[in-house]
């Protein structure tokens, strides 16, 4: 296998964690929670959206999170911005990044946006251009690129097609991202085999939710066709919408044993990890959803 050495982890906890929170949770724990997370080692951070407060009210603080952040240098800053008038909000916060969005599936997109597939990534068309004029760049999220809620397995070709209206309008990498965790091995290559029909391995990264457990053989097989950018959860925040009770994004404690263990780099202090997850998960009430975090502190407690 030609494994690489170095992986790359974005933790999306901040944002795609907290928005489905249901209780409040203050600007200023969620600027703590950045802080532990670049203290621990991570290089990317997800922090915030400038969704409409209506739709999010957990992220009608992003003006106050991303000017309370101490940044550092060598850390990339994302938001994710869902239309222009977001982006324009976005931008007088100084992000190192933004992030526009996409399904892989005609249902879904008719569905929650009322648009087709196409017409749902030219409206970002604006917003790439602003971004990428002002210098900031630009990632795009595929979700339901292997399983959607109405229309089920999703075909490689749906995943390639998307990729390319991505391309087109100017998107510099993207996440192949299993959004309702259905996803299984030989499908997750299969939609990143499409995926590299318009990018190269290293604009390619994978977001792989764990509702049915199978988040991290599916980092694995992504690792084996040698992508070395994927998106995580501290703690495994964030629930799947589309199953209740299920657990949505992979905690990023349990990547990170797991390509520690391989002998792959992250950069990333486990123990350091471990605590940010500690303190947001002390914070909401309840314990991480992390097996590797759950044991490492059973281990500090005996």
């Amino acid at each position: 296998m030609n494994l690489p050495s170095l992986v790359r982890l974005i933790d999306v906890g901040p944002r795609d964690g907290l928005q489905n929170e249901k209780q409040p949770v203050p600007a200023d724990i969620k600027i703590e929670l950045v802080h532990r997370l670049q203290a621990a080692g991570l290089k990317e951070i997800e922090v915030t959206s400038y969704v409409s407060p209506k739709w999010v009210p957990q992220m009608a603080d992003n003006h106050a999170v991303m000017s309370g952040v101490q940044r550092q240098s060598g850390i990339r800053y994302s938001v994710l911005t869902p239309n222009l008038k977001g982006y324009e909000a976005a931008v007088l916060d100084k992000p190192d990044e933004i992030v526009v969005f996409g399904a892989a599936s005609e249902a879904f997109s008719q569905k929650n946006i009322n648009c087709s597939m196409a017409e749902s990534i030219e409206r970002f068309a604006p917003v790439v251009e602003a971004a990428l004029s002002a210098g900031i760049a630009v990632r795009g999220a595929m979700s339901c690129t292997v399983g959607c809620p109405y229309e089920g397995d999703i075909e490689p070709d749906r995943v390639a097609y998307l990729a390319g209206l991505m391309k087109d309008i100017g998107v510099q990498r993207v996440d192949v991202a299993d959004t309702i965790g259905v996803g299984t091995p030989l499908k997750v290559q299969r939609a990143i085999e499409a995926t590299l029909q318009h990018y190269d391995v290293n604009h390619i990264s994978g977001h792989f939710h764990d509702t049915y457990g199978q988040a991290l053989s599916n980092t694995l097989a992504a690792l084996q066709m040698g992508i070395w950018n994927f998106q995580s959860s501290v703690a495994g925040l964030g629930g799947c919408p589309y199953a209740k009770g299920a657990t949505g994004n992979v905690a990023t404690e349990d990547v990170v044993f797991m390509l520690q263990g391989m002998g792959i780099d992250t950069g990333i202090d486990l123990d350091a990890l471990v605590d940010a997850g500690q303190f947001i998960s002390a914070h909401l009430g309840r314990a991480p959803n992390s097996r590797v975090a759950t044991a490492m502190l059973n281990k500090r407690k005996a």
